[in-house]
This record gives C-alpha cells, sequence and structure tokens, in this order.
C-alpha cells in the first residue's frame, strides 16, 4: 500500500501559467488543486489542510502576501512558497522573515519549485505526525494506562474488566516491559479490592534468605536480626491484592509454602506457630512459558495448575505496531509535563524509528526512548536508521521462521474469534500440532475469543 500523493494548492490568475506549473507538479508526483484566486483557495482550505500552498503573488483582490496573512492566521506551520516576476531583494527578505517557507522569482527551473515543494510537503509531513501524537497523549486518559486500538489490546482490556471482580487468581505471561504490573494494577484498581493494599513483590530481585520473611513476615528473634515484628507483604496484602512478578525465579521452599497460602488463604510468620488468616487475591507473573516443561524449570508443576485459573497474555508491542505512535504520543507527553519542556517536533528520523524498530523491551523500552526524546538526547538520522534496519531481522533462520510462524497463528486465531475447529482448518494442520504450537509459542487460545463467550 503506497501513500497517496501530497497535497498542493496552486493559485494563479495567469491561467496558462496556472496550467503549466499545475501540469509540472502532478508529473513531479503532486496531487494538485489549481485555483485562479485567493478567495477560491482560501474557502477551500481547512485546518487541517495536509499539504503545501504555492502562489503568485501579484494577483487582485487578494495578493500572495494577503493571502500568506491569512493562512498565517488559519494555522501558523502550513506552508507557503511565494512566486513572483516583480519580486525584489526587500520583499523576499521580508517575505522570509514574516515566515513564508520559500520565496521564487520569474523565470524559474522547473526542478527549483519541485525540489522547494517536495521539502515543504516533508515539513508539513511531520508537523502533521506530531500533531496526531501531541492529541494521542492528551486523549490516552491516566486511569487506563492500557494504551492501545489494536484488536489485541481492545481483548485485552475487555477480559481484564470481565474478570476484576470475580477474585480469582491470575497468571501474567509476557516478555520483559510489556506490562504485566500494570495489568496486575488494572485488576486491583477495578476491583471490589480497590480499597485494600496492592502490594507488589518482585520474586528475582530478593535472595532466598529474605523472601520468606518478606512474604511471611516474622516475630522478634525468630532468627538472627530480628529485633521487632515485621509483618509479611501476604498480610499486608490482605483484603486487597498480592502482585508477585518474576515467581518462575522463587526458591522451590518458598513455592511450597506459598502453594499452601492459595489453598488455605493462611500464614504462618517466621518464630510462631500462629496461624493468621489472609483475604487476598494473587496476581503472579512470569516472563517466560510456565507450562512448558522445558521453560517452567524447577517451577512445580502444583503451584503452575493452582496459579493457572486464568491467564493474560500481553501481547509484545512488535505484534501491535498499530499502537506505537499513540503510545509515544502519551509518554512524550507524559514526559514533557515532568520536565517542564514542550514536546520536539519529531524528525523522519524518529518517525523511521518507531515504525522499523523491534523494541525487545516494549513499552518500558518505548516510555523511556520517549523521555530521552523530549530532552533532546535522542533523534536517530534517517539515514542512520536505514541502514541498521536492513539487519533489524538479520537473526539466525530458525528465529525468523519462529517468529513468522508465531505471527500467521495468532492471526488465524484472531480471525476465526478463537474457535479451534475453524483456526485449524484454515492452517491446514493437525489438532495435536496445533496444541504443541500454541505451548511453543506461549500463545493463549481463549485470548482470541470473543468477550461473552468466555467463562
Amino acid at each position: 500500500m503506497t501513500d497517496a500523493p501530497a497535497a498542493i494548492f496552486l493559485i494563479d490568475d495567469d491561467r496558462d501559467l496556472l496550467r503549466a506549473t499545475s501540469q509540472t507538479l502532478e508529473l513531479a508526483g503532486f496531487a494538485v488543486s489549481a485555483f485562479s484566486t485567493a478567495g477560491e483557495a482560501l474557502s477551500n482550505l481547512t485546518p487541517d489542510f495536509p499539504g503545501v500552498i504555492v502562489s503568485d503573488i501579484r494577483m487582485p483582490q487578494i495578493d500572495g502576501l494577503q493571502l500568506f496573512d491569512r493562512v498565517r492566521k488559519l494555522d501558523i506551520d502550513l506552508p507557503v512558497i511565494l512566486i513572483t516576476g516583480h519580486g525584489d531583494i526587500p520583499m523576499a527578505v521580508k517575505a522570509i522573515q514574516d515566515g513564508v517557507y520559500d520565496f521564487i522569482t520569474k523565470p524559474f527551473a522547473a526542478d527549483r519549485l519541485v525540489q522547494s515543494v517536495r521539502r515543504a510537503v516533508e515539513k508539513r509531513r511531520l508537523v502533521m505526525e506530531n500533531r496526531a501524537l501531541r492529541r494521542a497523549g492528551e486523549e490516552a486518559r491516566d486511569d487506563l494506562p492500557l494504551i492501545g486500538q489494536t484488536p489485541a489490546m481492545e481483548r485485552l482490556r475487555r477480559t481484564l474488566r470481565q474478570i476484576a471482580d470475580t477474585d480469582v487468581d491470575v497468571l501474567v505471561t509476557g516478555e520483559t516491559g510489556s506490562g504485566k504490573e500494570v495489568v496486575a494494577s488494572l485488576l486491583h484498581q477495578w476491583s471490589r479490592r480497590a480499597s485494600g493494599n496492592f502490594v507488589a513483590l518482585n520474586c528475582g530481585a530478593l535472595p532466598e534468605t529474605v523472601i520468606e520473611s518478606e512474604l511471611f513476615g516474622h516475630e522478634p528473634g525468630a532468627f538472627t536480626g530480628a529485633q521487632k515484628k515485621r509483618v509479611g507483604r501476604i498480610e499486608h496484602a490482605s483484603g486487597g491484592t498480592l502482585f508477585l512478578d518474576e515467581i518462575e525465579s522463587m526458591a522451590l521452599s518458598t513455592q511450597v509454602q506459598m502453594l499452601r497460602v492459595l489453598e488455605m488463604r493462611e500464614v504462618t510468620p517466621l518464630g510462631t506457630n500462629e496461624i493468621r488468616p489472609v483475604d487476598l487475591r494473587v496476581v503472579a507473573a512470569a516472563k517466560v512459558d510456565l507450562g512448558d516443561p522445558g521453560q517452567r524449570g524447577d517451577f512445580r508443576e502444583d503451584l503452575y495448575y493452582r496459579l493457572n485459573v486464568v491467564t493474560i497474555s500481553i501481547p509484545p508491542l512488535r505484534d501491535r505496531r498499530d499502537d506505537i505512535p499513540l503510545l509515544f504520543g502519551y509518554f512524550a507527553e507524559r514526559a514533557a509535563k515532568r520536565f517542564k519542556r514542550e514536546v520536539p517536533t519529531m524528525s523522519a528520523g524518529t518517525h523511521q524509528h518507531l515504525s522499523s524498530h523491534d523494541w525487545p523491551g516494549n513499552v518500558r523500552e518505548l516510555s523511556h526512548f520517549a523521555e530521552r526524546f523530549v530532552l533532546g538526547v535522542e533523534q536517530p538520522s534517517a539515514s542512520k536508521e536505514s541502514k541498521r534496519t536492513e539487519t533489524a531481522d538479520d537473526l539466525p533462520l530458525p528465529d525468523q521462521l519462529d517468529r513468522y510462524e508465531a505471527s500467521v497463528i495468532r492471526q488465524a486465531l484472531d480471525r476465526n474469534e478463537g474457535d479451534v475447529r475453524r483456526t485449524i482448518a484454515a492452517l491446514g494442520i493437525p489438532r495435536k500440532t496445533f496444541y504443541d504450537k500454541l505451548q511453543r509459542h506461549g500463545i493463549v487460545r481463549s485470548d482470541f475469543e470473543p468477550a461473552g463467550n468466555k467463562d
């Protein structure tokens, strides 16, 4: 699919010259709307006009300079190129100082006009894209951080709304930076537990000697250094939600105790035999597919099945590229407020980077990129980015095939709304092979079902 030709408003009261200039610009690939008066052009001009204005100066009623003044009041960033056969240096200097994009004197070479129009079109395109990003940032609500308009994100939000108030334990899977804690936080905010505590613990960030005390609490003297009573994270989360991130990193001995907590809803702090009941919902997150024995490693199978009442799978950013401009706009606006700066104009290199980069760090990486962009320390050049994208997919062939296969399966599930029979027929593979591939690629079939069909 190719981009539509750039729109040009061409104004000249000399009909022969108007026709000739129009043909020159059309042959260069532009979509030209020709007008013999400035008034006619202004009546067709809208504030969101995406193109460029090219006008003669010497015209009856409204001349080119007067036209420029009116255009500035409508949109100060709309490029205007003025042409005259009677221009002099002072007029040209003043016009440029006032904001005219370019000033061309007759007679002029066709290439001189075409090159000027091309530069002006590129400037206008970047201005319009930046405005769209800014609008996206303004429209993104702080209470809905799972921003996205792709079908996958709409399904994810529907599913979260559907299960938020059910008190069921949830397992969230997704790559690094994809927003697993955001999902857990929303499940808490949208539930009747919202008035309780949201307690988050990264199981991979604490050593085995500390995590038990953090989770279950301890009494004074329970171990060396335990001078006073400490309420554990589980007990602190009672009445609210406990979020266990990177649960695949949890020590085996702690897994046994955690299984009892999930089954009995009670804790026994270190240094006491007292059993304390807890009322909590557990949301666990993993970067690996715990359903795959090869990836699960030492993680207990019974704990996995106890957590796997409902599984939420967050798609990586590269699989929902249409959401990237919306997310970038939101993060750029947020960073601008934080750093008390204006959102800079996005260069062609930045635009290219957004559309071509694979974003292995997902939403977190995009957020940090937006912050550097606002601070002015991240403006990729188009030429450098072009060189980079030539090798962006320079992966081993098995990895490229795996990525492509997973994409095809997701698309088939999406088209068939998660229906296994129709999806298998569309893919032309046996049922067992289909399920093997779902497990291999970490694809959750139920994520593609319409919300009303889910249990």
